[in-house]
């Protein structure tokens, strides 16, 4: 089997955010058991506080789905008529915001000992980013084996999963600025010192005594970084993986 994760960056039109949720945790739900190769969806919101306040954050909302298929050729754009219906309905906000990315996993998420099962994630960010031409080994090298062990050890932070953008991507196509996915996720009540303590770290000024190793020349510059709160119902997903919560940040550029 193969991962992927399709993300639905969109605004809902002024008037129908409950129904909207209510749509997504109800018959949006059922229609999504019925894919083949489907493993869950959480719905997110953004947050009023960003890691780097200067990048536009054109999303109030985000919609993860997670696949594990053998044709996803075939299984993915099963998805694209569920969100045309909704669209269709007037309730996704005409404002040309909307857009629709699909990523080819490297791997499920990758937990620190941070990571309590049992209980719900506060939220995820989302990186659309990039690296540098002519450094692609060096930057999934850097990423994998030295900056997402340095992230998801960061007390508040519990894991990561990345993905390559796909080939196979769903209507209405869009042009994508982040051809690298980094998906982080947290579980904290106090994001401020996560990331106050996550910056610290790479500054080198931690109190814990923990200091990340310097930022990797191969990654991009050319990325976005979008926060947000997860809004839809508590699911469990399989593996144990639990979202629920809030989250509140008060961000220092990683």
């Amino acid at each position: 089997m193969a991962l992927y994760t399709t993300i639905h960056l969109h605004n809902v039109s002024t008037g129908h955010d409950a129904a909207y949720a209510d749509w997504f945790d109800g018959e949006h739900q059922s229609e999504l058991a019925r894919l083949r190769g489907f493993k869950g969806a959480e719905r997110y919101e953004v947050t009023k506080e960003q890691i780097m306040p200067d990048i536009p954050q054109p999303w109030r909302y985000v919609t993860v789905y997670d696949f594990d298929s053998e044709t996803p050729a075939i299984d993915l754009p099963a998805l694209a008529p569920l969100l045309a219906n909704v669209r269709d309905k007037g309730w996704i906000a005409s404002d040309t915001a909307e857009r629709i990315y699909t990523y080819d996993l490297m791997g499920d998420w990758k937990a620190s000992p941070n990571w309590q099962k049992d209980q719900p994630l506060s939220g995820v960010s989302i990186i659309l980013g990039n690296y540098v031409a002519g450094r692609y080994e060096e930057y999934q090298d850097w990423y994998e084996n030295v900056h997402s062990v340095e992230v998801i050890n960061v007390p508040g932070h519990v894991a990561m999963k990345r993905g390559e953008l796909s080939s196979i991507q769903l209507e209405p196509r869009h042009y994508c600025p982040g051809d690298q996915l980094v998906l982080c996720a947290q579980q904290t009540d106090d994001l401020m010192f996560t990331l106050r303590d996550f910056s610290a770290r790479a500054r080198g000024v931690s109190p814990s005594g923990i200091a990340m190793e310097p930022r990797s020349a191969s990654g991009s510059f050319a990325r976005t970084v979008h926060y947000f709160k997860k809004v839809s119902g508590n699911t469990f997903w399989p593996g144990g993986i639990a979202y629920g919560g809030d989250l509140s940040v008060y961000p220092k550029e990683p």
